[in-house]
């Protein structure tokens, strides 16, 4: 155990030296000095900006990832507003994990197989109520202004903004707060707002700047819904890297330079917003009104939150239901026939990515795991968290986009030959697992109560032995969750596996957003589902441990009364 106190250290050089390998990487590449004549050139940056439909790529990139995180954020926080507490909030909030298991391509699918002009949303009104008996014109997906795209963000982002909120709240005291405010006459969303929002959301500043970060450069999602006349500039990125011509290899890293800058506008803006809304908060506060509109925000965020989750879950029974679709013609509601053929077909190539995304999903997984638990163990036995002032430093690899870092880091492991291997695919996705696992276990180490290690140690016991036979089985659930929730982001990483494995290593998640540009709904909907159930799969220990505890806990009352 005296081992742990290099724990800190270890896991801030496993993310930071790759981060900045990256950027040597990238940099190098930009301005040419890759060529080994020591020049620094510009010419990659002139093609990237020469690239035809440039300004509505960076502006895409620019708008939506502010947008995604104020809906989602905004649609977070009314719930909690108006719901916390009740049966409601209780309900939904067990939907929550199981529905950020959902892979973002998987849900992209989903909400693709809805809202689509032939998809099931329209099945079940026409022909009655739209007179409609074949598909509409209508461009709904891949729209030219981002908005299907932005929306599937919200779609995944509610859930984790959700679920994050709801760790930090004991931290915000909001129960205490609230009744404060209710005292002083003010209703449920008002009084919630001013008292309890601003101290939750001091607590998940950084995980909404990952999304913002996210949003703006993701790629599985912006080729599945995304405008491609032209794309956003992260997808953009990622042709000029797979182009067969080496040429474009530096002008994907200046374009990838671009984007990182592009992601910080978008951060700016937001801390802008965040200054202006502490204005209108406490202009708000002194102005004495006790509420406004407060059942209309109350039965709109449980619409909003509600509509989010049935559609989720939805997406996912619609693509089972295209994989075993012999026959779907619009606008039918339900398949002519049902038949496994397609999975018959395709199981040999579906098993064997669901194959490699489980080892490099347990295999990177159970490192972030272990590292995460001996930093946090580390930080309780010094009596404060390592680097606590620089808590950003741990989650610094979700706040970079994705498609610069990797962009940077390919172009490094080309000369040694370690591009495409299953150690480096392993390697990168511990460093974007890393963050997630991290984050959800720091909120429930602190709040362990001592008091149960310390009698251990009185009786005898080692610290080592205190920490693995009373600490460990105790925060049990919480480190399977962290396990689960780290698993599923490995099982959804879609950029990394594509380029650090070069092509050469393909998983579950590769192998569905390729089918992406195809027609297929039935190979699509069989792909999407398995990538679904995998990650399902990881949640299934704490939830069945959850449900375990309940009963228990039930059996336990019910017989103390009785």
């Amino acid at each position: 155990m005296a081992m742990l106190r290099f724990a800190p250290p270890l896991a801030l050089a496993l993310l930071i030296v790759p981060i900045g390998l990256g950027f040597l990487g990238i940099l190098a590449s930009a301005f040419g000095l890759q060529l080994g004549d020591g020049l620094v050139s510009t010419e990659a940056f002139e093609a990237a900006l020469a690239l035809p439909g440039l300004q509505h790529s960076t502006m895409l990139s620019l708008w939506i990832g502010p947008a995604a995180a104020f809906l989602s954020l905004g649609l977070v926080a009314l719930f909690f507003a108006g719901w916390l507490g009740t049966r409601f909030f209780r309900g939904l909030s067990a939907l929550m994990a199981p529905i950020l298991a959902i892979p973002h391509a998987a849900a992209g699918f989903g909400l693709a197989f809805l809202i689509a002009p032939s998809g099931l949303l329209l099945r079940l009104v026409s022909p009655e109520l739209t007179g409609l008996s074949r598909p509409p014109d209508w461009l709904i997906l891949n729209d030219p202004a981002g908005l299907s795209l932005l929306f599937g963000l919200v779609l995944k982002e509610v859930p984790f903004l959700f679920l994050v909120a709801l760790a930090a709240l004991p931290q915000a005291d909001a129960p205490a707060r609230m009744a404060v405010m209710a005292s002083l006459g003010y209703g449920r969303v008002r009084g919630f707002f001013l008292s309890v929002f601003p101290a939750l959301y001091g607590a998940i500043r950084l995980p909404v700047y990952a999304v913002i970060a996210f949003s703006g450069a993701v790629v599985d999602l912006a080729l599945i819904l995304g405008p491609n006349t032209p794309p956003t500039l992260a997808v953009r990125i990622l042709t000029l890297v797979n182009d067969p011509d080496l040429a474009m290899r530096p002008v994907a890293a200046a374009a990838s330079l671009l984007q990182l800058g592009i992601t910080l506008c978008s951060l700016l803006l937001w801390r802008l917003g965040e200054g202006l809304c502490a204005r209108i908060f406490a202009s708000s506060a002194g102005s004495g009104r006790r509420g406004l509109g407060e059942i209309a925000l109350r039965w709109s965020a449980l619409a909003g939150v509600g509509l989010l989750a049935a559609l989720s879950l939805a997406g996912i029974v619609v693509l089972l239901l295209w994989s075993i679709a012999s026959g779907w013609r619009f606008p039918d509601a339900f398949p002519q026939a049902l038949s496994l053929g397609v999975w018959q077909a395709q199981w040999p190539a579906i098993a064997a990515g669901l194959g490699t995304a489980t080892m490099i999903g347990l295999l990177a997984t159970t490192a972030s795991s272990a590292l995460a638990i001996a930093v946090l163990e580390a930080g309780d036995r010094a009596g404060r968290q390592p680097f606590s002032g620089f808590l950003w430093l741990f989650t610094l690899p979700i706040l970079v986009p994705q498609v610069t870092l990797l962009a940077g880091l390919s172009l490094l492991l080309i000369g040694p030959g370690l591009d495409g291997t299953l150690a480096s695919v392993v390697a990168i996705h511990f460093v974007f697992v890393f963050p997630y696992v991290y984050l959800t276990l720091a909120g429930y180490w602190p709040r362990f109560d001592r008091r149960n290690t310390d009698l251990a140690l009185t009786l005898g016991r080692s610290p080592a032995a205190a920490f693995t036979l009373v600490k460990l089985p105790m925060l049990v659930l919480p480190i399977l969750t962290a396990f689960g929730l780290g698993f599923a982001v490995s099982v959804a990483q879609y950029l990394p596996t594509q380029m650090i494995g070069a092509g050469r290593i393909t998983t579950i998640t590769t192998d569905a957003v390729s089918l992406a540009s195809g027609g297929d709904r039935r190979l699509i909907g069989a792909y999407g589902f398995a990538q679904t159930l995998l990650a399902f799969l990881a949640f299934l220990p704490p939830l069945l441990l959850l449900a375990l505890a309940r009963t228990r806990r039930r059996g336990l009352v019910e017989g103390v009364a009785r």
